[in-house]
């Protein structure tokens, strides 16, 4: 998990509470805001036992079983990633100040590694990135910014936080599943690019 100097990968240094996950060649890089209080705690991501990220990916299909937040390093083996907008602050996102938010840096994240998808796992970590009201993004499949790589695809999800338990949708998270199985089926059969989803 090597990155050029213009790509902070602080694997180790302690700046990142916790570690990115990310390397080329990955199918979907889920993108959180920041870190729970818990999970910088525990120094892995979505660490809290009330949060559902872990039961979701193994729910859609994303892992062949239900990981712990422990084992988050192993995501690359299933051809996933991770990583956050803030990366060296933690608790809820109406706490976080103005300067917690890299929205420039996770951009040369995705530059440099150009996952096939990159999915938020909220509404505010897509907002503070696209500079779009939460209020104007729809779960599921994005627009494009013209400064995104043309390869990478970008998703919204509801977010898996006990916080937002009344507002969470489980199918935006099965739509994301079937995508990437249908990318995972592509990759295997020889054609790495099918078609897009429609928008």
């Amino acid at each position: 998990m090597t990155a050029p100097h213009d790509v902070p990968d602080l694997t180790g240094s302690g700046e990142y509470l916790v570690p990115d996950v990310l390397e080329a060649g990955l199918t979907l890089v889920l993108v959180g805001t920041a870190p729970s209080g818990i999970s910088a705690r525990a120094r892995a991501y979505y660490a809290n036992p009330e949060n559902k990220f872990w039961r979701m990916l193994h729910t859609v299909g994303l892992t062949p079983r239900q990981l712990a937040p422990q084992e988050y390093a192993t995501l690359p083996q299933y051809g996933l990633g991770l990583t956050d907008v803030a990366k060296r602050h933690s608790g809820v996102d109406a706490a976080l100040p103005g300067e917690a938010w890299r929205p420039d840096e996770l951009r040369r994240k995705v530059a440099h590694y150009r996952p096939r998808i990159v999915a938020f796992t909220s509404k505010r970590g897509a907002s503070e990135t696209l500079g779009v009201p939460t209020g104007k993004l729809p779960y599921g499949p994005q627009p494009q910014p013209l400064d995104w790589p043309a390869e990478t695809e970008l998703w919204v999800l509801p977010s898996t936080s006990p916080l937002g338990h009344n507002h969470f949708r489980l199918e935006p998270w099965q739509a994301l599943g079937d995508r990437v199985r249908d990318l995972r089926g592509a990759a295997e059969a020889g054609n790495p690019s099918p078609e897009n989803p429609v928008l």
